[in-house]
């Protein structure tokens, strides 16, 4: 026995000690945890390549003290740890680059106390986003917190990666709610932290990956349930408009829930029967593709036409996104806007009112409910419709990026047309707040053979995020950065960057915690 396998083999030992039962090394384990869904990693995974990463061992701990105890464990082994929620993360965050120890924190599953009167509730960290909201809905409650990956993400990972819902601008990110957090840093040392400090040390830990230590419950603000909801569409004629009005809106002090304005691509790609009363927001860029493409489908019908198709498509993207261009300013779709309300009825009927009055000023006309109501119904249904451009043979991946109102549109061209050569690209802009907005463009390419695809991929990623820079926006609004994202950290933050290492010296001097990550 060589002495690398002997010292594994001793730390495993351990670690079977401290959480009997809970450790596993078999293979399907191992192959189950060596990935998340990157888009760049499931290029890797169709072609063959099914665990690019394994852990040595997976654990699953179950209370706060024994998460401490792995991670003294590691510490003294020098074995890298992974934090691990649901798998769900789109940047390669949770990839044990290195090997060690995946450490699911999913039997940590409790809500450990609601405070009614203050407001707020304590979770442990591995619980399912959506069965977070339904222990408090059964209460009548909400956290507020609705990203599109609810069912296959856990409280922690949102923690973890600064999180945002889709109606964060009236309930705010996940680091606007939470108070305070239960933290285990790279030594094993348990922190309780309050936010409101200074420094504001929960603020510190909220969005750092895994890579300063373990988060294992938090205190959030809670809201009790909506009265009422009030949903609606809204038309406008180019997106600067739909911008200039959602700006208005908010610099008024007025809180949608929701408020979604989708660029004239992604309106006209999906309106259905022709009328505005019908459009519907985006579903997928494999859907949005098959509806173009059926406007030049010749006559007769061919089996697999709309797979071929959104092939052919991606491999010219540079043309379709030109035919798009040019055709678009004459098809008099506009843009569409979803704005929501809810909350106590008369305030948000109050609201909805002072809404419509803003926005008809800025130009906008008034679908009805219809379109906001069906948004609502549907909001998750894209996280389950992106494999049709997979199916292709294609990839398809989102980029979040924020800026202030004045840079803005600024952002959205200058990415446009950074990713337009090599992609199939649209967007919406949401995440609105009194300062800026986010926008997320959703990217569709065929790259040939693995290695071609990703090369294609990362120069998409290099083009869009330079981009970005040159702006002055940020790359990260609630995606997170970890692998994807890494090599731009140092552009962004420049000076920054040396105090969260020294930072990360101090909380995880061996260097254990989530190796490889953050542009670290």
């Amino acid at each position: 026995m060589s002495s690398t396998h002997a010292h594994t083999e001793a730390l495993l030992d351990e670690l079977r000690r401290l959480c009997p039962g809970r450790v596993s090394t078999t293979p399907p384990d191992r192959v189950a945890y060596a990935r998340d869904l990157w888009p760049r990693g499931l290029i890797g995974i169709a072609a063959g390549e099914v665990a690019p990463h394994p852990p040595d061992a997976v654990v699953w701990p179950t209370s706060t003290r024994e998460v401490s105890e792995i991670v003294r464990a590691c510490a003294r082994a020098g074995t890298p740890i992974v934090p691990f929620g649901a798998g769900s993360g789109v940047c390669g965050g949770a990839l044990p680059l290195h090997g060690g120890i995946v450490v699911d924190l999913k039997r940590m599953r409790r809500m450990v106390a609601l405070d009614a009167p203050a407001g707020a509730a304590t979770f442990e960290a591995g619980i399912l986003g959506d069965h977070l909201e339904h222990e408090l809905n059964r209460r009548g409650y909400t956290m507020g917190h609705f990203p599109s990956s609810i069912m296959c993400s856990t409280f922690g990972g949102w923690l973890a990666a600064r999180s945002a819902g889709q109606l964060s601008t009236r309930y705010g990110k996940i680091e606007d709610m939470c108070r305070a957090l239960t933290f285990v840093d790279g030594t094993g040392e348990i922190h309780e932290l309050e936010s409101g400090g200074t420094p504001d040390l929960v603020q510190l830990v909220l969005g750092s990956e895994g890579t300063l230590g373990l988060i294992t419950q938090a205190t959030c603000t809670i809201h009790p349930l909506p009265e009422t909801r009030l949903y609606r569409g809204w038309s406008f004629p180019r997106v600067a408009a739909g911008c200039e009005a959602m700006r208005r809106l908010l610099q008024r002090g007025l809180r949608p829930a929701v408020v979604r304005l989708y660029d004239e691509l992604d309106s006209f790609l999906n309106r259905r029967g022709g009328h505005a009363q019908e459009s519907v927001p985006p579903v997928s860029v494999g859907t949005a593709l098959e509806d173009w493409l059926a406007m030049l489908r010749p006559s007769g019908r061919a089996g697999d036409w709309k797979r071929r198709a959104i092939s052919v498509a991606l491999a010219r993207p540079d043309l379709v996104n030109r035919v798009a261009g040019a055709l678009l300013p004459y098809a008099q779709s506009g843009c569409l806007l979803v704005l929501g309300f809810e909350g106590e009825r008369t305030l948000a009927e109050a609201e909805a009112r002072a809404a419509s009055v803003e926005l008809e000023r800025a130009g906008g006309t008034d679908l009805g409910p219809g379109p906001g109501e069906r948004w609502l119904k549907n909001r998750y249904a894209i996280s389950f419709r992106m494999s049709k451009v997979f199916d292709a043979g294609a990839f398809v991946d989102t980029m979040e990026v924020a800026a202030s109102w004045d840079r803005l549109l600024d952002l959205y061209t200058a990415v446009r047309q950074a990713i337009s050569p090599m992609a199939f690209i649209m967007a919406h802009f949401s995440h609105a707040y009194t300062d800026g907005c986010s926008i997320y463009f959703t990217f569709a390419a065929r790259g040939g053979s693995r290695g071609e695809a990703e090369r294609k991929y990362d120069a998409i990623w290099r083009a869009g995020l330079a981009a970005v820079s040159r702006v002055g926006a940020t790359i990260s609004h609630h995606h997170g950065v970890g692998l994807s994202k890494a090599p731009f950290m140092p552009e962004e933050h420049g000076e920054a960057m040396a105090i969260y290492r020294a930072l990360k010296d101090v909380l995880d001097p061996s260097q254990v915690m989530n190796p490889g990550k953050m542009g670290l």
